[in-house]
C-alpha cells in the first residue's frame, strides 16, 4: 500500500516540486497552502509522514507541529524552512519534529528522511498497538458504582490462590476480569491459559484439559500436554465452564481436590498448581438442578463470585467506554481520534445493547472505519432496535388482556433464552424441549430478529 505524505507550504511552486518528486518515487501525495487546510487533511486521511513549511500565513510551522501533535502524537513531522537557525531546530525538536531540513531542498536528503520517518511511525504506531493491546486485555473501563465494586473486589481476591467464577451475559467482559485477576497476582510472571469449553467438542475436551497419550484413542498419533500442565504455576481460565461434559466436570473436580490428574490414555498421575477461573452466563445451580453440571462443581469454583451486570443496568459507563474505544481504533488504524455528537450520544444512551461492551466496541470500530468526517453524528448511526428498549421497561401487569400478557412473557422468555444460547436455534430449542420448526414459528410471530449468523 503506497503511503501517503502530506506537503504544507505557501509556496505553489514547491509543493508542485515535492508532488512530483514523491509521485515519482511512488507515494501518494496531499498538499495543502497553510496549517488550517493541513489540519482538515490530517482529519480525513491518513497521512504516514507531514512535511511542514516554517513560514506561512496565518499560522505558521511550529504552531501547526504542536496541533498535528495534539492530533496524533506519533505521526512523523519533517520541518523545512528557508531561514533555518539553531533556536528554531531546537524550538521543533522539543515539539516533536522528527528532522529538520534547510532551503533549498536537497531532494536526496529529503527522501532518505522521508523513508526513515515511515519507518519510525510504523515503529512507533506498532509500539502503541501493542502497548494498547497489552493493557486493553485487563483494562476494565466504568464509573457506575457496580464496575468500581468489582475492581475493588479483584484487588482483595487477586494476590489470593482462591478460585473465583465470573457470571454475566455475554459480551461483559468475563475475560478482562479473569485477565486483571492474573495480572495483579503472584502468578502474572507464568502463563495465563485460556479454555472455551463451548467451542470444543465433547469427546475433545477431555483430551484438550488434561492432554493424552500416543494411540490412546483414533486419531491420537502423538502424545499431547493438556491445558492443566499447560498453565502449571499459573492461571487456568475456563470460559463458558457451564457448556462442559459432565465426565469432564468430575475430572476437573478431582483436579481442584487433589491437584492431581492423568492424561487420557494413560496411568501416570501428574501434580500441578494450577489457580483455576472460571466463567459462564448461565445459572449453573439451575443447571445443576437439570443434571446438566455437578453441583459439588459448582461450590468449588464459586469460593468468590464475581457478577458482572449488563450494559444496559451502567448506562452512566455508556459515554465512557464509546470514548475509550475512540481513542483505542483510532490508534490502531492510526488515524485522528473522532468525537460523538450530542444526537448520536443520546441514541447510544438510550439503546439496549443485548451484545454489551463487545457490541458498543463493534460499532465504534465501524464508524470510525465508515464515517468520512472527525464527528461521527446521529445520522450516521445504524438502526439500533430501540423498540427492544421499551420492552425491556415495560411493566406486564399493566397490559390489559391475559393475551397480551402471555404473549409478552413469552417473548422475553424466549429472546433471555436464545441470548443464553448464543443465539443458536438449535440449541435453545434442545433446551426448551420443543421443535426447532416451532421456535422458529414462534421468533416469527414476535418478530424477534437474530443477530448471529449461526445455525438458524
Amino acid at each position: 500500500m503506497s503511503k501517503s505524505i502530506l506537503i504544507v507550504d505557501d509556496e505553489e511552486s514547491i509543493r508542485s516540486s515535492l508532488e512530483k518528486l514523491l509521485s515519482y518515487e511512488k507515494f501518494k501525495t496531499h498538499a495543502a497552502p497553510d496549517g488550517r487546510s493541513a489540519l482538515k487533511i490530517l482529519n480525513q486521511e491518513r497521512i504516514d509522514v507531514v512535511l511542514l513549511d516554517i513560514k506561512m500565513p496565518g499560522m505558521d510551522g511550529l504552531e501547526v507541529l504542536q496541533k498535528i501533535k495534539e492530533i496524533n502524537q506519533e505521526l512523523p513531522v519533517v520541518i523545512i524552512s528557508g531561514h533555518g537557525t539553531i533556536s528554531t531546530a531546537v524550538e521543533a525538536t522539543k515539539l516533536g519534529a522528527f528532522d529538520f531540513i534547510e532551503k533549498p531542498i536537497d531532494m536526496e536528503r529529503l527522501l532518505l528522511t522521508v523513508r526513515n520517518g515511515i519507518r519510525q511511525g510504523q515503529l512507533s504506531r506498532q509500539n502503541l498497538l501493542l502497548r494498547r493491546q497489552v493493557i486493553g486485555k485487563t483494562e476494565l473501563i466504568g464509573e457506575h458504582s457496580s464496575i468500581l465494586a468489582i475492581m475493588e473486589t479483584i484487588q482483595r481476591v487477586a494476590p489470593t490462590n482462591a478460585r473465583v467464577l465470573i457470571t454475566g451475559e455475554n459480551g461483559t467482559g468475563k475475560e478482562l476480569v479473569a485477565r486483571k485477576l492474573h495480572e495483579l497476582s503472584h502468578r502474572s510472571a507464568e502463563a495465563f491459559v485460556e479454555v472455551n469449553c463451548a467451542a470444543i467438542p465433547e469427546e475433545l475436551i477431555e483430551s484438550e484439559l488434561f492432554g493424552h497419550e500416543k494411540g490412546s484413542f483414533t486419531g491420537a498419533v502423538s502424545q499431547k500436554i493438556g491445558k492443566f500442565e499447560l498453565a502449571d504455576g499459573g492461571t487456568l481460565f475456563l470460559d463458558e465452564v457451564g457448556d462442559m461434559s459432565l465426565s469432564a466436570q468430575a475430572k476437573v473436580l478431582r483436579v481442584l481436590q487433589e491437584s492431581i490428574f492423568e492424561r487420557v490414555g494413560g496411568l501416570e498421575s501428574k501434580t500441578v498448581d494450577v489457580r483455576v477461573i472460571a466463567a459462564t452466563n448461565k445459572d449453573l445451580l439451575e443447571e445443576a438442578g437439570k443434571k446438566h453440571f455437578r453441583e459439588d462443581l459448582f461450590y468449588r469454583l464459586n469460593v468468590v463470585p464475581i457478577e458482572i451486570p449488563p450494559l444496559r443496568e451502567r448506562r452512566s459507563d455508556i459515554a465512557v467506554l464509546a470514548g475509550y474505544f475512540l481513542d483505542q481504533v483510532a490508534a490502531e488504524l492510526g488515524i485522528a481520534a473522532k468525537k460523538i455528537s450530542a444526537g448520536a450520544a443520546d441514541l447510544l444512551l438510550d439503546y439496549s445493547w443485548p451484545g454489551n461492551v463487545r457490541e458498543l466496541r463493534n460499532l465504534i470500530e465501524r464508524l470510525c472505519i465508515l464515517v468520512p468526517g472527525e464527528v461521527i453524528k446521529k445520522e450516521d448511526l445504524p438502526s439500533l432496535h430501540l423498540s427492544r428498549e421499551e420492552d425491556i421497561f415495560k411493566d406486564p401487569f399493566s397490559l390489559k388482556t391475559y393475551t397480551e400478557f402471555k404473549d409478552f412473557t413469552e417473548k422475553e422468555f424466549l429472546i433471555k433464552k436464545l441470548r443464553e444460547n448464543g443465539e443458536n436455534v438449535s440449541r435453545t430449542a434442545r433446551q426448551l424441549g420443543m421443535q426447532r420448526s416451532n421456535l422458529y414459528k414462534k421468533l416469527e410471530k414476535y418478530g424477534i430478529e437474530l443477530r448471529s449468523e449461526d445455525d438458524r
